[in-house]
């Protein structure tokens, strides 16, 4: 991982996306001193969108394993088609 100024980045950034996508290299931005924002690759950001949504949906099986009044949309329907 490599950590540049925000200035440094605005002068290379055609540069800098290159990197990120064909050298797999995930880059830290700061402005004054603090990481304020990181450039990554497409994969790398697929990957943790994948990782966010298997964990909400975790934290959404449990919810509706410890809440007795808690229902799924899946649940409803059911219930409506047998109606």
């Amino acid at each position: 991982m490599d950590i540049i100024s925000a200035t440094e980045a605005r002068a290379n950034l055609p540069e800098l996306i290159n990197r990120a996508e064909y050298g797999k290299e995930r880059i830290v931005i700061e402005r004054h001193g603090k990481a304020v924002v990181a450039i990554i690759n497409l994969e790398d950001l697929k990957l943790l969108e994948a990782i966010e949504d298997a964990l909400d949906s975790a934290k959404l099986r449990r919810a509706v394993e410890e809440n007795d009044g808690f229902t799924t949309i899946e649940a409803i329907m059911a219930q409506r088609g047998n109606e």
